[in-house]
């Protein structure tokens, strides 16, 4: 039995690769059946030619002809495949699909899966996707990677959040807003109307029309001449204070949070925006998008009803870059996420090599949410031997973290065009300002509406009805009951009874005239009476012209 001390040196020869120090057995005796298995098959494959299919994937794949005609393989599945090389001795010839398809075609020739079907290649180095569809028809090796396939779209100049005045809240808050400003005041003229008749204590309720101004008029922080003496309306008019004051405080905090730190967003973020949204987008044809769209059996089969309408294209390029015009276009690329990151970085470094600043280098970006995620491998035939040969050392160069590494490696470490570019300026731009636009707009046409139906209903309807109720009056010398002119106290005087001209008053008799050594302006009113007018004082502009004294 092993001591504490053989226990400790074993754990640490373990974690070197050596062997345990208190095995005293022969080494062939220490091995298992699975590993004499193993051996031999090495032995079987040593020096021995493969046929390797691959396609065109950038990073992960790709192939390059070199001098002699010969087909090079590149990206991350050729480094494992020299891995695999260097340990177990073998050669290989690259081979590459008709249509550059993963899978599907009219004929075998066409995709990796069907060279690996038919036997036409030994085995496929490319990072397919796991997909339960095929695995009656190829076996595929241990998972190398969780692919993710993302949606790329051309970067918005402008956030989806909209415009900066609507940014604060959400559409369901303004929405309720906006009842809550059309249904408070018919609740204030209701109630008002309900408490005259229950409480007659001589107090008139409001009518509906100043309810109206009242509410419209708090709402923009506006005063007005209502003068309410019941409790009642008092609680009323400050219940509509306080949520003005209230919803006040956190509009313009909201507002103000959303003009220094603004959160960019996408109009796309999903899947289903694609579909919501009726937005084009584009993937590779052959490519496993296009089998979970067009599967039944799939979650995302909902968009193969965009196929038939144009809307989704798949289309086989031999250069990821020639993807770009769809997508300057406004089409929206699904594709996995290495790839694209190495063809956004690719065009960042092109427009950095032509001169472009910086703030424009970014043109493209990522929307937050994944289309959609499957596991990835290698792929052989249904019944080939190097899948039990080759599935080891592919789990300790998973394990190793070396097929992570090599996806990376040409990557920067840092989000390449991120959805928030972190710029440190905020200036506010048209679009912030569009809802101020509009509410111009429509309160200029909505002005000349009412003007219309004002001018229409006074010209024409209100003549013909006085007209048609028009009788005769006898004419009489003097009327028995002289007309009395009532003058409402509760309102302000107009500015131009003090500094204009004012029908009423006759401005060209006034005489200024010291009382009580105080300056006032003797005026003589329409009526008959005579007023003082302050002057030369600050309650000048504070006096009450209904008020009068009589000479």
């Amino acid at each position: 039995m092993a001591t504490g001390i053989e226990l400790i040196l074993s754990t640490v020869c373990n974690a070197t690769f050596c062997e345990a120090i208190y095995d005293n057995f022969p080494l062939d005796a220490a091995r298992s059946r699975k590993a004499e298995l193993y051996d031999a098959l090495a032995s079987e494959f040593n020096g021995k030619h493969l046929k390797i299919g691959t396609y065109n994937d950038r990073p992960m794949s790709w192939v390059e002809q070199g001098a002699n005609g010969t087909l090079i393989g590149h990206g991350v599945a050729f480094q494992i495949v020299e891995i695999l090389k260097k340990k177990l001795n073998f050669t290989y010839e690259v081979v590459v699909p008709e249509q550059n398809f993963q899978m599907g075609g009219s004929k075998p020739e066409d995709s990796l899966v069907g060279l690996a079907n038919n036997s036409l290649v030994d085995m496929v180095a490319a990072f397919l996707p796991n997909d339960v569809k095929f695995r009656n028809k190829v076996a595929f090796s241990c998972g190398l990677d969780r692919g993710v396939w993302v949606m790329m779209l051309k970067r918005p100049k402008e956030s989806a959040a909209g415009s900066g005045l609507l940014a604060p809240f959400n559409n369901a808050v303004w929405y309720l807003i906006l009842v809550a400003v059309l249904s408070y005041g018919p609740c204030i003229s209701l109630l008002t109307r309900l408490r005259t008749r229950l409480v007659p204590d001589g107090e008139r309720y409001i009518s509906l029309s100043p309810s109206f101004w009242f509410v419209y008029g708090a709402f923009i922080k506006q005063g007005t001449n209502l003068a309410p003496e019941a409790n009642t309306t008092r609680v009323l008019f400050t219940t509509w204070w306080i949520f003005i004051i209230l919803l006040s405080a956190f509009y313009t905090a909201n507002l103000t949070a959303f003009l220094t730190l603004s959160r960019f967003t996408l109009d796309i973020e999903t899947p289903q925006d694609l579909y919501k949204k009726n937005y084009r987008w584009v993937s590779a044809e052959g490519s496993a998008v296009q089998n979970i769209v067009t599967n039944p059996n799939e979650d995302l089969y909902y968009l193969s009803r965009m196929i038939a309408t144009g809307r989704a294209e798949f289309r086989s390029m031999s250069n990821d870059s020639d993807y770009l015009p769809l997508v300057n276009g406004g089409a929206v690329l699904v594709k996995e996420q290495t790839g694209i990151e190495d063809l956004m970085f690719t065009d960042y470094l092109q427009k950095a090599r032509e001169g472009v600043a910086e703030a424009a280098r970014c043109t493209y970006v990522v929307a937050p949410n994944y289309f959609m995620t499957q596991l990835r491998g290698f792929v052989y035939p249904r019944n080939s031997k190097l899948r039990d040969l080759l599935d080891s050392p592919l789990m300790y160069i998973l394990q190793g973290g070396i097929i992570d590494f090599l996806k990376t490696k040409d990557l920067p470490s840092t989000k390449i065009c991120p959805l928030d570019l972190q710029s440190k300026d905020r200036q506010l731009r048209n679009s912030d300002l569009m809802m101020t636009y509009m509410i111009m707009v429509t309160g200029l046409a909505a002005a000349i509406a009412i003007f219309i139906g004002e001018l229409f209903i006074k010209r024409y309807i209100l003549k013909l009805t006085k007209g048609k109720g028009k009788t005769k009056r006898k004419k009489t010398k003097f009327e028995k009951h002289p007309r009395v002119y009532n003058y409402d106290d509760s309102r302000p005087p107009p500015y131009d009874s003090i500094f204009g001209h004012n029908p009423k008053i006759k401005t060209d008799t006034a005489k200024s005239k010291i009382i009580n050594g105080r300056e006032y302006l003797v005026i003589e009113a329409a009526n008959g009476d005579t007023r003082l007018i302050p002057v030369r004082t600050p309650s000048a502009f504070l006096y009450h012209l209904d008020r009068h004294v009589k000479k």
